[in-house]
């Protein structure tokens, strides 16, 4: 019987520290997808939104050519500009995504930024995809909650983009600029950026080539 117990608290022990390591707070460097050999590292920002301001989406400038990453490649279907509060985090390894988007950052701004308004919520990321509950009614109506809130798939355009997505904490305010995309991945799998706020459930995410994250 101790021989099984000290097994059991040896590979509880392994799964804790593997799950440390793969988490925000393990000193290993961020992933990001590497730029396809022989293209040259480039991610202009966008038009930048007022700070507290809803999300600014703007068109892509001619000239804007693809981004090709070693992964596969991006292309840009809009400016895509936000000043936000974290409402929950979210990384990945496994599914088709992360090899292009390793985070999901929930994020919400408005009346879903105020902290009373939070305080009568709870937010959950699973397989992509962002769920919201309250304990008995909604703090807010439903059609404002819809459209206030929004599940960016994060890809980082180079390491200090990644380091400072790492560093996103719930609860703090976040700046993010960069662009809304599709991806084409080099099997053909294909993924493709909501370019709405108003849509709900399966394609409704924001998938964002990010250029620069800031945290406040």
């Amino acid at each position: 019987m101790i021989e099984i117990r000290r097994d059991w608290i040896a590979a509880a022990l392994a799964l804790s520290a593997i799950g440390w390591w793969y988490s925000p707070l393990s000193p290993r460097a961020p992933y990001f997808p590497a730029v396809a050999p022989g293209d040259t590292p480039r991610c202009p920002p966008p038009p930048l939104v007022a700070a507290g301001a809803e999300p600014l989406q703007t068109a892509v400038p001619d000239g804007l050519a693809p981004f090709r990453l070693e992964p596969g490649t991006l292309t840009p279907l809009a400016g895509f500009s936000l000043d936000a509060r974290v409402l929950s985090r979210r990384d990945y390894r496994s599914d088709r995504l992360a090899d292009f988007a390793p985070t999901d950052l929930a994020v919400g701004w408005g009346r879903l930024s105020e902290d009373a308004v939070l305080a009568r919520m709870s937010f959950r990321q699973e397989v992509r995809f962002l769920s919201y509950y309250w304990p008995e009614r909604p703090p807010l109506p439903m059609q404002e909650i819809g459209r206030s809130t929004a599940n960016l798939h994060i890809i980082p355009a180079d390491a200090a983009v990644a380091q400072a997505l790492k560093r996103a904490r719930t609860g703090e305010r976040v700046r993010v600029d960069g662009w809304l995309v599709r991806i084409d991945a080099r099997d053909g799998w294909q993924a493709i950026s909501s370019l709405s706020r108003d849509d709900q459930g399966a394609g409704a995410c924001e998938i964002v080539y990010a250029c620069a994250i800031a945290s406040r």
